[in-house]
This record gives structure tokens, C-alpha cells and sequence, in this order.
């Protein structure tokens, strides 16, 4: 396995448990806060924009190179 192999393994693997943990990071804070279920689901809200706008530019990123 090379090295581009193993990056284009590994970085949505990385990615996706570095939104997991934000996302546990997130549900932590909501709970400790007693925010209720419109706090949390607005927390979780904001997290999912986040999230969001980095697939967007992912796909604008391949949609321009082809």
C-alpha cells in the first residue's frame, strides 16, 4: 500500500471520527447545560452546518477539477 492509498483510506475514517467526537462533545455540553431539547437540537443544528459546508466543498472541489 502506498502512501496515496493509505490517505485516501484514512482520511474519512479520521474525518468521520473527528465529527463523531464533536458531535459526543457537543450532546456533553447540551446535557451539562441542561439545555433542553431546543437548546440541543439547535447545538446540533449549528455542528451539522459545519459539517455540511465541508462536504459542499468537497464536491464543489471535485466538480471544478472535472
Amino acid at each position: 500500500m502506498n502512501y496515496e492509498q493509505f490517505e485516501a483510506i484514512a482520511m474519512p475514517l479520521m474525518i468521520f471520527g473527528l465529527v463523531a467526537f464533536m458531535g459526543f462533545i457537543v450532546w456533553d455540553l447540551a446535557k451539562q447545560s441542561k439545555a433542553g431539547r431546543y437548546g440541543t437540537a439547535v447545538l446540533f443544528f449549528a455542528l451539522g452546518l459545519g459539517v455540511a459546508a465541508f462536504i459542499v466543498k468537497e464536491v464543489l472541489i471535485m466538480v471544478v477539477e472535472h
